[in-house]
């Protein structure tokens, strides 16, 4: 989760147990901080920023939990201007050509986890099945938390390093990172890369995600958006 616009109080007393917290993370070890965490963002979204997950991420969730989905019935939508509307299962988009690359996740807060192995479709790969009008100006997508929503422009979509993720260090991707299905877009600060994806759409315009609604630049490009400047992801 990128920080709070400008304007935006954080609490005193929420400052102090996100550092609470973060203490007994130090102290506690890496198996015990995965525990608090998930407690954490299940009683007070945010507060599990502070606290180191698997592999160096942190885990944010802009709902009061992570939201989960049985994998057996799990489906991701493909609609909008597209010739052939999918309803994808775990094991349609296994199907699909599967593209592996090893690349870093910048956080807009600052935080980095380098050289991390992805697994998944190209999401040009997902739009190629689906028949989208590639003279369509952009696409939306959805998150099955109910909340969480993000866009890019058709050519930003059409990278070879945008990524509909199903795996994380030749793991599925967990519920904590977005799984069963996240979108990853390498270039681009991580609240672009939407989790728990339910919906992909083709459209018309740009629609700001639920991100860019609170402030944060639509085109997040790592080093160049937001006022960081960061190391780019090549």
């Amino acid at each position: 989760m990128p920080p709070r616009a400008k304007g935006t109080p954080v609490g005193r007393r929420v400052v102090l147990g996100m550092l609470g917290v973060g203490a007994v993370g130090i102290v506690i070890g890496r198996q015990a901080t995965e525990t608090v965490s998930s407690v954490v963002a299940s009683t007070a979204p945010g507060l599990s920023a502070v606290i180191p997950a698997t592999g160096g991420f942190r885990i944010y969730t802009v709902t009061n939990n992570y939201p989960g989905v049985d994998p057996d019935v799990y489906r991701l939508g493909v609609n909008g201007n597209v010739t052939n509307p999918l309803s994808l299962s775990l094991s349609d988009i296994a199907e699909l050509p599967q593209t592996q690359m090893t690349k870093d996740f910048q956080c807009v807060t600052g935080w980095r986890v380098d050289d991390v192995p992805w697994t998944g479709v190209l999401l040009s790969d997902v739009l190629a099945a689906a028949g989208a009008d590639l003279e369509s100006s952009a696409l939306r997508f959805y998150s099955f938390d109910g909340v969480y929503t993000e866009s890019l422009t058709m050519e930003q979509a059409l990278r070879p390093d945008v990524l509909v993720a199903s795996q994380m260090w030749g793991k599925p991707v967990t519920r904590e990172h977005g799984g069963p299905i996240r979108l990853y877009v390498a270039p681009m600060y991580g609240y672009k890369s939407l989790k728990w994806m339910s919906g992909i759409e083709v459209v018309d315009a740009v629609v700001p995600g639920y991100w860019e609604e609170r402030g944060y630049d639509i085109d997040a490009w790592v080093g160049a958006s937001n006022g960081r400047n960061d190391e780019p992801i090549a």
